[in-house]
């Protein structure tokens, strides 16, 4: 499984890479959301990791921009929100916005394989093993 995490903090980054090891899927960074959208522009992910509060363009705008601005087989790639905020309607603006699920940080190990597995599930993902 190839995973894309968009969020600002190495810190989050590397917890989160940290925990997907361990059951085998492979994760790439990116500190922003323009060079996060470029490299799934240029790579292959079955799943994008993405933080809301972001400097410069922030996450839900950027999740707007791959469903609106990318080719088709991408613009559909499932979106999971990893996020700090706690607002009452956040989750709503986030499935506006083209999110499929959202979690909430810190990340709890548990919480992101359960959403990443829902992914699975829904058929939102190509033939991905998890080891």
């Amino acid at each position: 499984m190839q995973v894309l995490f968009v969020e600002d903090d190495a810190m989050n980054r590397r917890v989160v890479k940290d925990m997907l090891r361990v059951v085998g899927a492979n994760m790439e960074e990116a500190a922003d959301a323009e060079t996060g959208l470029r490299m799934i522009e240029d790579g292959t992910y079955n799943i994008i990791l993405m933080d809301l509060r972001m400097p410069g363009m922030d996450g839900l705008t950027a999740i707007k921009h791959l469903r609106a601005n990318t080719a088709a087989a991408k613009a559909t790639l499932p979106v999971i929100v990893v996020t700090a905020d706690t607002a009452i309607d956040l989750r709503e603006q986030c499935i506006q916005a083209g999110a499929d699920e959202v979690i909430l940080k810190p990340v709890a190990m548990g919480a992101l394989l359960n959403a990443m597995g829902r992914m699975v599930a829904k058929g939102s993902t190509d033939d991905i093993v998890l080891s």
